[in-house]
């Protein structure tokens, strides 16, 4: 099992490359996120271990790189960053987990063999719905062919509801998934993202792909609308 570990700390990437050694893990280490690029690129592993602060380029240029080149070993986010945005962020990019620091080193070994064991078979890189799509690498949303603007929030709405195409979706679930498990505001903040992806995605170009579902919740149609 070939583990790629990035991360700018030399003690503490010595200490898990010591670490995962000992479990029978076979490790490189690299320090920047140029030289992370490069081995990713030129090198199979079975799991990366990136970090997001580190010189050169940060763990999320790192990623959106070499997703872009085809590279879809599975990667481990192992950072002190533990705000939400930066959660979703590494996701939408393309990470398969997030561990925060500090960390257990026996949690950090049962990731990663959960991870090998997973494997990576190649993802789509852009989702589709009709002439509607959203790009998670480059975070680009278009519509016939025309880019469109979108906050971070409309962004991770229509990436929530991309996802789910074809499917209903409750109000509670996208609070859940878009805002946070624990949101306490005014559910119908979700009412208003809608309207705003409505007005931005629907309306200029003569579509109505997002549907709301009454008493369900919203869908989004498979064609695009």
């Amino acid at each position: 099992m070939r583990v790629l570990i990035v991360e700018d700390e030399i003690p503490l990437a010595e200490t898990v490359r010591h670490g995962l050694t000992e479990d029978g893990f076979v490790v490189e280490v690299v320090h920047n996120g140029e030289d992370a690029v490069w081995a990713a690129t030129e090198h199979a592993y079975d799991v990366i271990v990136l970090d997001i602060m580190l010189p050169k380029l940060n763990g999320y240029k790192v990623l959106e790189q070499i997703r872009e080149r085809g590279v879809w070993t599975p990667v481990l986010m192992l950072t002190a960053k533990d705000g939400e945005y930066d959660q979703t962020d590494a996701f939408d990019l393309g990470a398969d987990d997030y561990l925060t620091k500090p960390f257990s080193f026996l949690i950090l070994v049962a990731r990663l063999r959960a991870l090998i064991r997973r494997g990576a078979p190649e993802r789509p890189v852009v989702l589709t719905a009709g002439d509607l799509t959203l790009d998670p690498v480059r975070r680009r949303v278009e519509r016939m062919g025309q880019e469109v603007t979108l906050t971070r929030r409309e962004y991770g709405l229509l990436a929530y509801l991309m996802r789910h195409r074809g499917e209903t979706v409750s109000k509670t679930e996208i609070l859940e998934n878009v805002w946070d498990p624990a949101f306490d505001g005014d559910p119908n903040v979700v009412e208003v993202y809608i309207r705003y992806l409505r007005l931005k995605l629907d309306a200029p170009f003569d579509r109505h792909a997002i549907e709301t579902v009454r008493g369900l919740g919203y869908r989004i149609d498979s064609d695009g609308g």
